[in-house]
């Protein structure tokens, strides 16, 4: 397993200083720095001094809305994407990674269309499209899970691959984003190993962050620190290393620099219990 985090952009303005704050902080995997218009010059800069330092690049983010109910905006979201792949494809990236996309006004939120069939399959079209713009041999497009959205659950996640049936689709896993009852807090350890069971083939990248179940009514969950909540790191950390060692693990959603170091200490202090490097 690799542990990384992200970078402030004032400290990536070339790749030494980018590698130099990614050794301060002891990550050995990293987000890519570049957007989609980087010359290839500055993308061959980046990838080969993350090679010479021993740094995996674990993804690219296309964060946009390929499911948008406006037009212009959709196609302003998918060929985003397709920029960001083929970023990712050339500098070598494990995954260009997006969520599927909302039909409500939020671009990441609910919507009482997002988890029917009509929007299953038009993930499955969006996804082919992206993908078969760049064919990627280097790297994968991945689809981060969400609470209320495809893929939502490992089995949906399972579906979703088998229906696109493209080799340039991988898998990215963020456990949090799928716990949404007492049910699944509780016993996260088996929504853990689903996840890597059904779909440890595709896994190309994943995120560190916990969960916490509240004590008042209706039911409130919340986004915390790695070390606040319930989620069983002992599990994840080591169905992650089972995958290689160099299964990316990247903390996320933080507000300053202390509480990722605080994140990266305690999810080092789980690994070295259990007798995983991060």
């Amino acid at each position: 397993m690799r542990l990384g985090g992200p970078i402030p952009a004032s400290a990536s303005q070339t790749p030494d200083e980018w590698v130099a704050a990614l050794r301060e902080r002891g990550y050995r995997a990293a987000v890519c720095p570049l957007r989609p218009d980087a010359d290839d010059a500055t993308v061959a800069a980046y990838a080969g001094a993350a090679g010479r330092a021993d740094i995996v690049i674990a993804e690219v983010g296309a964060w946009s809305n390929p499911l948008s109910r406006d037009d212009a905006e959709r196609r302003r979201a998918i060929e985003h994407c397709q920029r960001s792949l083929d970023l990712a494809e050339r500098i070598g990236a494990r995954c260009c990674v997006n969520i599927a996309g909302s039909r409500g006004a939020t671009w990441d939120g609910p919507d009482a269309d997002n988890l029917t069939e009509a929007t299953f399959d038009m993930i499955v079209e969006t996804t082919r499209a992206i993908i078969d713009a760049v064919r990627p041999t280097r790297t994968s497009y991945a689809l981060e899970p969400m609470p209320w959205m495809y893929p939502d659950s490992p089995a949906s996640y399972l579906r979703l691959i088998r229906a696109i049936d493209r080799p340039g689709l991988g898998a990215h896993l963020d456990p949090v984003n799928i716990i949404r009852s007492p049910q699944e807090y509780y016993g996260n350890r088996a929504v853990i190993e689903a996840c890597f069971r059904l779909l440890g083939p595709w896994v190309r990248s994943c995120h560190a962050k916990d969960i916490l179940l509240h004590p008042r009514l209706t039911v409130h969950l919340d986004e915390v620190r790695p070390g606040l909540g319930g989620l069983d790191y002992r599990a994840y950390l080591a169905e992650l290393e089972r995958l290689g060692p160099d299964t990316p693990l990247l903390l996320e959603h933080l507000p300053a620099e202390e509480e990722y170091r605080l994140a990266a200490e305690h999810v080092r202090a789980v690994a070295a219990e259990i007798g995983v490097a991060a």
